[in-house]
């Protein structure tokens, strides 16, 4: 059995899963909720160690150097709460987390969720905090709209490397989100 650093479900999973004849639009779905952002924090969580739990900072890492000032990216691997600080002095008016999660989809799935939506199984986490307190402290906090972008893996065993639907997936992201990020800044 696989054991994910981050083991997250949806709550209601029902909200979330596909119907057969509805296509998930994830670029309508960042765009909108992109709509009137001022600055934006990204943060990557993952455990470096374990598979495709990576791909939240490896699409972080695909991002470094390539986004305006306006945006902070953040490797926060295992320990996001580690960075509370900082993601609350750059006054963010919106956080987007991206982290491996199963929510019963293809692998490379990619969902845009509210955190009320999840349940933490801390049984199976690695994150100091679970990522919903995290959340929730940084909506109190920082005042900002958060966001989950999650990444159906498909393994999360010890090594190192993404799976190739998984890092297909992430590439996929990367691209997306440095695409609005910088039609952003264009406005």
């Amino acid at each position: 059995m696989n054991h994910f650093s981050c083991f997250l479900c949806l709550a209601d999973s029902g909200d979330y899963r596909l119907r057969r004849k509805e296509k998930y639009d994830i670029e309508k779905e960042l765009r909108e909720w992109f709509r009137g952002a001022g600055r934006i924090v990204v943060v990557g969580v993952g455990n470096p160690i374990r598979m495709d739990d990576f791909v939240g900072v490896r699409i972080v890492q695909d991002l470094k150097g390539k986004v305006d000032a306006r945006v902070m990216l953040i490797e926060a691997e295992t320990v996001p709460e580690n960075h509370m600080q900082e993601i609350i002095d750059f006054k963010p008016t919106h956080i987007l987390i991206i982290d491996a999660a199963i929510m019963g989809s293809k692998a490379g799935a990619v969902r845009l969720v509210k955190h009320e939506k999840l349940t933490n199984f801390a049984a199976f986490s690695t994150h100091a905090l679970p990522l919903r307190l995290f959340c929730e402290y940084a909506t109190d906090t920082a005042k900002a709209r958060i966001r989950l972008l999650l990444i159906q893996p498909t393994l999360a065993d010890f090594g190192e490397g993404l799976s190739p639907k998984v890092e297909e997936t992430g590439k996929h992201v990367a691209a997306l989100l440095l695409g609005l990020l910088t039609a952003r800044s264009a406005d």
